[in-house]
């Protein structure tokens, strides 16, 4: 891709991030409000149909920008989900079960990265010895062309399967004093958020610099693998498939047990303490996984990294939910959403790139640009994250008075 259409590595970290993440965040919070207010499923359907179509659209692209605009548009399908999932699952499971669910709903992140890095490495490996194939309208395709045909055609089918999913009655609205529920206006969900506005901005701060680390490593070992070991794109692809799609979910499961098992002893801030041992182990695993000399030792010591990476991934999300009102939830996920994917999701690949461009200005210093990325983001997480144990435990007494009261 990068010899057909001219590209840098600063313009791979752009067109892995920022393309994506600019519009997924933008156009979540018009498709938060309608997570608020519609039918969830139906929203969630829509959205992947559209993702599905453009990532095979980005078989076509021509230039760098052709792809930066599909990109785009995959990112508003995909914006379409999370604000109408989370808002779902937190109608249907009880607090004390909430970190737990969401757990497992962001299984996704890693059940999808693990699974695309393995099949799509396989995928570039079998299409890379075959001859050019030539489709209508797109002419001869390139095996990384193909590639985005083969993974958007899946999506249309799982489109689907969502219609086997049920619309849950919404829980814990806010009401008037008839009983009715309330329909808020723009600036009243605003004043919701000014209620709690340390804990949204520290809880979203703070996974900013989680996801930076995460998708930093996703985007860049398999280059790592390949520029430092020369491994071939399948082989990095399986092994790094591997160790996200297991480790990934066993982190997650793990994380959102132990924020489950904290709520039920009353600790307020059980999400927060997720990301705060998270920080620990993440920063102190990388640091050695990526500086070590033995490609074995790399993947041994990644695995539990990536454990620990993402243990608060389910958990940070209901933090979220754990303190607003059903009326509001899908629009300040949203919200979050926004200041993750800006952040996390836009600087985690591109920083790597930049490090390796303009400062080591040598392809095979990814490693260190790698891990001067995961491990400064983990600290800076850990930092940001601790600091709003108090506000955060407010916050939640709060919303318990309002369950009282209601």
């Amino acid at each position: 891709m990068k010899r057909d259409l001219a590209i840098s590595d600063t313009r791979v970290g752009l067109l892995q991030g920022v393309a994506f993440a600019l519009f997924y965040g933008l156009m979540g919070l018009p498709l938060g409000r309608l997570a608020d207010t519609r039918n969830r499923r139906n929203v969630i359907v829509v959205g992947v149909v559209l993702w599905s179509f453009l990532t095979g659209a980005c078989s076509a692209a021509r230039s760098f920008w052709s792809l930066f605009l599909a990109r785009m548009g995959v990112g508003v399908g995909e914006a379409t989900l999370s604000p109408s999932a989370f808002s779902l699952i937190s109608d249907y499971f009880p607090k004390e079960k909430l970190g737990g669910a969401l757990s497992v709903y962001s299984m996704g992140i890693f059940i999808g990265s693990g699974i695309a890095l393995i099949a799509g490495g396989s995928v570039v490996d079998a299409v890379a010895r075959m001859p050019a194939v030539t489709l209508p309208l797109l002419g001869a395709v390139a095996p990384w062309r193909f590639t985005f045909l083969i993974v958007g055609a899946p999506g249309l089918a799982i489109a689907l399967l969502l219609y086997t999913v049920r619309e849950p009655i919404r829980r814990q609205l806010l009401r008037a004093s008839s009983g009715a529920p309330v329909h808020l206006q723009l600036h009243e969900v605003v004043t919701e958020l000014r209620k709690r506005w340390q804990s949204v901005l520290g809880i979203s701060v703070g996974m900013v610099f989680q996801s930076m680390g995460t998708y930093a490593f996703i985007a860049w070992a398999p280059a790592f693998l390949q520029r430092i070991h020369g491994w071939s794109a399948g082989q990095s692809g399986r092994a790094l498939g591997l160790i996200i799609f297991v480790f990934g979910c066993l982190g997650m499961s793990a994380g959102g047990r132990l924020c489950d098992h904290w709520q039920k002893k009353g600790v307020s801030e059980a999400p927060l303490r997720v990301a705060v041992v998270s920080a620990i182990g993440a920063g102190i695993l990388f640091a050695f996984a990526l500086t070590a000399t033995q490609v074995d030792w790399t993947l041994l010591i990644a695995a539990p990294g990536l454990f620990f990476l993402a243990l608060p991934i389910g958990s940070s999300y209901a933090a979220i939910q754990l303190i607003f009102p059903n009326q509001v939830r899908g629009q300040v996920s949203a919200l979050f959403l926004l200041i993750l994917n800006l952040g996390g999701l836009s600087l985690g690949p591109l920083l790597p790139g930049l490090l390796n461009d303009y400062v080591f200005r040598n392809e095979k210093m990814i490693g260190t640009s790698l891990a001067i990325t995961v491990c400064g983001a983990s600290a800076l997480m850990l930092i940001t994250v601790r600091a709003i144990y108090q506000p955060y435990r407010i916050d939640c007494e709060r919303m318990q008075a309002w369950h009282s009261r209601g």
